[in-house]
């Protein structure tokens, strides 16, 4: 979208103003009075006490009423599913390993023939080999029996919102907020309502994995070709025979992709789940191991669940693929073998949980990275420290109070302050003379914010500019939609938090903007360097995120850096994946014709690829932002503070009110950030007349 655009005014070079430029000035003016008359006023730059919500206190007590009233029927529901899980658990756990080794490898021939059974065999060997079979099986018992009950809530839900249009608008809104409210905010109450166990963990997963496998339903179901359709009503069926008989086969392969998507949704919040306990399973171990600091051990239990999430996702993702049909006779005879072998173990009494042929890996990984760290420690703590006081900590606090002698040299004064206004000044001047008032407009509010620190902002101009944003991007309805949902965060006492909590994010999702921009641009020039990329993409999408903590503990120890940096290892997978896919996807006429005109690889690429896959690259940074705001939460197991410092607790102390008041907050965060992005993407699709 065009800021600024320049003319002729009465024969005479003249601006005009687009909405971005107006925009621009008002937060501008907005932010002057806040910085000028903030010491005078101190509402302008705090909200006022006296005006603030006990809403954590009101919440505690409506929820706390609402899971008083249901409890027992929540732990009646809660003791019919303990069966179950006990019945799958014994069944995975006392089933020799060989017998399960051999049917997933023969299940993995059925699916993708000679390669997905390698991987089968070779995963879950690996799992038997790690030391940590048992505590696996226990994992894939609470996966097989939360699968089910989030795919047929999802289904249900998908099919609801097709079969009932009207309904389709408050079904998004509900699947937005269980997608964007935080991971550790639905223990709290789900602790409460279900008692502690492994069954809180299944339901959590339920409800997480429920999501993704509604979207694809209603989007597989919404896709059917009319022609099918129609020739179902001519057959005579039923609504209920279309739907079950013609729609949702044709619809398939769309919600197998929602049945992949849930079972990796539902593998991560398993994980997550086991911050509660009482389940000797996967994620209970790599918790119990960080806390202890062996790190070896967690890394060994990491890799399992890293394992466990290859496998089962390619061979979910295998299932919503057509492909050739395997002869079933290799399969048996697969799955024989595995049985043969299982009955020899049984005879010769060989015990699968004490087969632990890694446990020298684990003690090497330790040893290895305690040399490191003696090695290298003083490099480390220089990289960590250098980023955290010329980085991180001004963008928090600002440059006025994160300068200081002892690290920067000198102590920043009002000079300081007089100099750096200038420069910034001096530069949207020439802007605007060039004709760009928005960009002027940006470049000063970003030195303010440099100047004052994102945890430090005045309320008025963070919801000012957030209000611009909204307006620009959509209009009056988006704009007057984010004023009320940050002024919900604004009045219930959690503004503070809401701003470090933003502050995290924003510096993890401007880092991977760059880095994954960067990557996703250069895949896109070189097939050679997506050759490399893509691999470590697939990886890193598919580990669960409680595994991003480990690599960075290991070097970097508890602190607000090694949650920076997990932050951005589990959200830069989408802004590499949408930038090369909108670079790459620019239609082979566009291309022509700049070639035709005489542009060059460089220039096309700048010039014509970049514009038209501007839609997707900020398809990507929705995504990103999205990614960040759930492992933020995740995050806070290692030392960060904000709203998902406050969800821990919550989880900590049974605390309704506050886990359900800051996972709402920082759900509210998140959402403002989606409707914000998609805003922006929808204009320039627009623009482009897509």
């Amino acid at each position: 979208m065009s800021i600024a655009e320049e003319g002729p005014v009465s024969g005479q070079r003249g601006l005009q103003l687009s909405k971005g430029g107006i925009a621009a000035i008002v937060v501008l003016a907005v932010a002057v009075i806040c910085r000028s008359f903030g010491a005078q006023f101190e509402w302008l730059v705090a909200w006022p006490a006296a005006l603030t919500v006990p809403m954590t206190d009101w919440v505690g007590t409506v929820v706390g009423g609402f899971l008083d009233v249901f409890k027992p029927i929540a732990r009646l529901f809660s003791y019919l599913l303990a069966f179950p899980m006990t019945w799958v658990g014994g069944l995975l756990g006392g089933a020799p390993w060989p017998l399960v080794l051999g049917t997933v490898t023969a299940l993995g021939w059925l699916i993708g023939g000679a390669r997905m059974a390698a991987l089968a065999f070779f995963g879950f060997g690996f799992v038997v080999i790690s030391g940590y079979w048992l505590e696996g099986m226990n994992t894939l018992a609470l996966v097989a029996v939360s699968v089910p009950l989030a795919a047929l809530l999802g289904a249900g839900i998908g099919i609801l919102a097709f079969e009932y249009p009207k309904l389709k608008g408050s079904v998004n809104v509900v699947l937005d907020v269980m997608q964007t409210m935080p991971t550790f905010a639905y223990l709290t109450p789900l602790l409460v309502l279900f008692g502690f166990g492994p069954v809180v963990g299944l339901i959590a997963s339920a409800i997480f994995a429920a999501p993704p496998m509604a979207r694809n339903v209603l989007l597989g179901l919404e896709r059917v070709e009319p022609e099918i359709r129609e020739a179902a009503v001519m057959a005579g069926g039923t609504r209920r025979q279309q739907l079950f008989l013609v729609e949702l086969p044709a619809a398939s392969q769309q919600i197998m992709i929602g049945f992949n998507q849930c079972l990796m949704a539902a593998l991560s919040m398993v994980i997550i789940a086991a911050v509660i306990g009482g389940f000797e399973d996967i994620g209970w171990e790599v918790l119990l191991t960080m806390r202890k600091a062996l790190f070896g051990p967690a890394f060994l239990a990491g890799s399992v669940i890293v394992v466990f999430a290859v496998v089962i996702d390619r061979m979910s993702a295998a299932l919503a693929e057509p492909r050739p049909a395997q002869d079933k006779r290799v399969a048996a005879t697969i799955f024989a073998i595995g049985a043969a072998v299982a009955v020899w173990a049984a005879v010769a009494e060989w015990n699968p949980a004490g087969f632990a042929a890694m446990d020298g890996v684990a003690e090497a990984v330790d040893q290895g990275v305690g040399q490191f760290t003696a090695s290298y420690g003083t490099n480390l703590d220089a990289l960590k420290n250098s980023a955290m006081f010329y980085g991180l900590l001004p963008l928090r606090i600002g440059l006025s109070d994160a300068v200081l002698p002892f690290t920067w040299g000198f102590a920043w004064t009002a000079t300081h302050t007089f100099v750096f206004y200038a420069v910034f000044a001096a530069i949207s001047g020439l802007m605007v003379l060039r004709g760009h008032v928005a960009g002027a407009g940006f470049v000063m509010i970003a030195a303010m914010v440099l100047e004052i620190g994102v945890a430090q902002l005045p309320w008025p101009i963070l919801i000012g500019g957030v209000a611009a944003l909204g307006w620009v991007a959509s209009g009056r309805k988006l704009a007057l939609q984010v004023t009320l949902l940050l002024g919900l965060i604004l009045i219930s006492g959690l503004w503070e938090r809401a701003l470090l909590s933003l502050y995290l994010s924003g510096a993890a999702v401007a880092a991977c903007a760059l880095v994954g921009g960067f990557l996703g641009f250069w895949s896109a020039m070189s097939p050679r360097a997506w050759l490399v990329i893509r691999p470590i993409c697939d990886t890193l999408q598919t580990i669960p995120l409680f595994v991003f903590l480990i690599p960075v503990l290991m070097f970097f120890q508890i602190g607000e850096f090694s949650a920076f940096l997990a932050i951005c290892m589990y959200a830069v997978v989408p802004m590499v994946r949408y930038t090369r896919h909108g670079l790459i996807t620019t239609p082979d006429e566009m291309i022509e014709a700049a070639t035709a005109s005489g542009a060059g690889r460089w220039q096309t690429m700048l010039e014509v690829r970049a514009p038209y896959a501007a839609p997707t690259i900020l398809l990507g940074l929705n995504q990103t932002i999205l990614y960040a705001f759930a492992m933020l939460v995740i995050a806070a197991l290692i030392g960060t503070t904000g709203l998902g410092q406050s969800i821990y607790l919550a989880l900590g102390q049974a605390d309704v009110g506050l886990g359900v008041t800051a996972g709402a907050a920082m759900a509210i965060l998140a959402l403002v950030a989606d409707r914000l992005v998609q805003g922006f993407a929808e204009e320039r699709r627009q623009a482009l007349g897509l």
